[in-house]
């Protein structure tokens, strides 16, 4: 059966304004609905190649048909992550100097009566919906766990010294915990995909504000980026974005 879904979408990343190299991969497929974003960590270029190891991974993994079911989708999302994961792992072993790589990870797939969004780190997904923006992922770093236990404030979070540290990766361990996310989708939902070096620097207000603007998917990316650069641009900076068409 075929899927009746139409999408448009646009990418960008930027290399920031302190960084020496851009670690962070995007992917855009939109035949076969698949959408990711891959940060990567571990300096000397190996963050590069870790981001670049996952987005590979989706690319020759994903079937060119699209057409899944959404059990199958889940199953397609773990083992993406589960190969870049031994990928990278497997590459560590190969050039010991390029230990501790690792990367985060928002992959989005969608299938026939919804979504699926595989998740592991502190980039982020969000979905906008009738003006107002719902951040679907929770971070997994030290800061957001202090914030569940009630320990700091939202606020405070966004500028703490730790707020970088996180708690899972793509091949860090062998093991891997990967959040999944299921949802139904509506025409003009629009998904917003993105690595922390956009959310760091542009608060979720300005974000929803942006992105309601009535300008193309290119020029409310590339908005994005820029406000991202106006406030400082501390880090890489990559958003995807993904509108359901009626």
């Amino acid at each position: 059966m075929e899927m009746n879904l139409k999408l448009s979408a646009s990418g960008l990343t930027d290399i920031g304004l302190h960084r020496s190299s851009n670690e962070d991969s995007y992917f855009i497929q939109k035949d076969t609905y698949c959408f990711l974003v891959a940060d990567g960590m571990g300096g000397a270029a190996a963050g590069e190649i870790a981001s670049r190891i996952f987005a590979d991974t989706a690319a020759q993994l994903i079937p060119q048909s699209g057409n899944q079911s959404e059990s199958n989708t889940v199953a397609l999302i773990k083992k993406i992550f589960l190969t870049a994961n031994k990928e990278i792992r497997s590459h560590i072993l190969s050039t010991p100097d390029h230990s501790g790589m690792g990367c985060t990870a928002e992959l989005l797939l969608f299938h026939h009566n919804g979504f699926a969004l595989g998740h592991i780190g502190d980039s982020r997904s969000y979905r906008l919906r009738n003006g107002k923006l719902t951040r679907l992922t929770k971070d997994h770093s030290l800061v957001q766990n202090q914030v569940d236990q009630g320990l700091i404030s939202k606020e405070a979070a966004r500028t703490h010294r730790l707020r970088n540290v996180i708690s899972r990766a793509v091949g860090i361990e062998e093991k891997l915990e990967i959040d999944i996310i299921r949802g139904r989708y509506l025409t003009k939902d629009l998904f917003l995909l993105c690595s922390d070096g956009l959310t760091d620097m542009v608060t979720e207000e300005v974000i929803t504000k942006i992105l309601l603007r009535r300008e193309s998917l290119q020029q409310r990316t590339a908005t994005l980026i820029e406000r991202a650069k106006t406030n400082g641009g501390r880090d890489n900076i990559t958003a995807v974005l993904v509108e359901v068409l009626p």
